[in-house]
């Protein structure tokens, strides 16, 4: 193990340089010499051979002749939308890049640092910056993570279940999936109204679009009362406990009596190992295990009734509201 090797930050600064120039893209359109591309980047023709020329010797690009560069098979990959948007110092990229430089004063605090760099808490930043927000919403979706499996299994069954409400559902690819894949069902999709405004177009793809209302508002606001099933995936790791016990209650009151709640994506076995995540660094939220979530639970009014893995790999936590009498206690 080297580690003056593996505390070397020039490489994946280099890569983000290259990505956020667009340099992979000028070269898969003929453009080669270096004088080139620098102009149809804009940038310093000196400054950008001696990143080219750093990556090439770790394996990135080739070059072929002095100041001449292609793509080889490894820089092929710069080209796929995914690899751009966690990569782009111009879209959500940079914010996750900044929020890295942040990771000394979390340790040393436990609270995220974000709003030091950036001004902003996270959401906060990205309201304000709806480009950015929407490179983050291309990167939570099938863009960025691929295909969204809405098939998992509830342990009352699916019979029952005839109306889902994703809270924090983003632009509409994991209630497309569901409602794709179960067609008795009818779904709403809640969260900030630039999301949904996106939604429309993963809800005409799946051809679910006439079983589907989106619905722009915050989850920390009174949800849609009344369905069957309420959603959280990829939610409740965003949040520290207060907020993440406010979100919680919210879903507790709108799926009384007899609703259930479903966690994906944020709970965990006990014995789960947990390592430090970006998510972490700019949200300040956590994974937590069963128990640890248990207690969220019982304090926003839900009890959980199932939890395990399942061969979606969807670890998979579901909750029943609690009665007003089993809540008071």
């Amino acid at each position: 193990m080297n580690l003056i090797e593996m505390g070397d930050l020039t490489l994946p600064w280099c890569l983000r340089v290259v990505v956020t120039l667009h340099i992979a893209e000028s070269m898969a359109a003929g453009i080669s010499a270096v004088d080139d591309l620098a102009a149809a980047a804009q940038c310093n023709s000196a400054a950008l051979r001696g990143v080219l020329e750093f990556l090439v010797d770790r394996g990135l690009f080739d070059e072929p002749e002095r100041g001449r560069f292609l793509l080889n098979p490894a820089a092929q990959e710069l080209l796929e939308p995914a690899v751009r948007l966690g990569l782009d110092m111009e879209g959500i990229g940079g914010r996750m890049a900044g929020a890295s430089g942040t990771m000394l004063t979390y340790v040393r605090t436990g609270a995220p640092a974000y709003r030091q760099v950036f001004g902003l808490p996270f959401w906060e930043d990205l309201e304000a910056h709806p480009a950015i927000a929407a490179s983050f919403d291309d990167l939570m979706g099938p863009m960025g993570h691929g295909p969204i499996n809405g098939d998992f299994e509830i342990a009352c069954g699916w019979d029952s279940i005839h109306s889902v409400v994703d809270v924090g559902g983003g632009a509409g690819a994991m209630l497309a999936s569901l409602l794709l894949i179960r067609p008795h069902l009818r779904g709403t999709l809640v969260d900030f109204p630039r999301s949904v405004a996106r939604a429309a177009e993963a809800f005409r793809s799946a051809k679910v679009e006439n079983r589907v209302t989106a619905i722009g508002q915050s989850f920390f606001d009174p949800l849609p009362a009344g369905a069957d099933l309420y959603l959280l995936r990829g939610v409740i790791n965003n949040w520290d406990d207060p907020e993440a016990t406010a979100i919680l209650r919210r879903c507790a009151e709108a799926a009384r009596p007899a609703g259930r709640v479903v966690i994906l994506k944020s709970v965990g076995a006990e014995n789960a190992r947990r390592g430090i995540s970006i998510s972490t660094l700019i949200t300040g939220g956590k994974d937590r295990s069963v128990s640890e979530f248990s207690i969220l639970a019982n304090i926003s009014g839900l009890e959980v009734v199932a939890s395990g893995l399942q061969p979606s790999g969807y670890f998979v936590v579901e909750c029943r509201p609690l009665r007003s009498t089993e809540a008071e206690r």
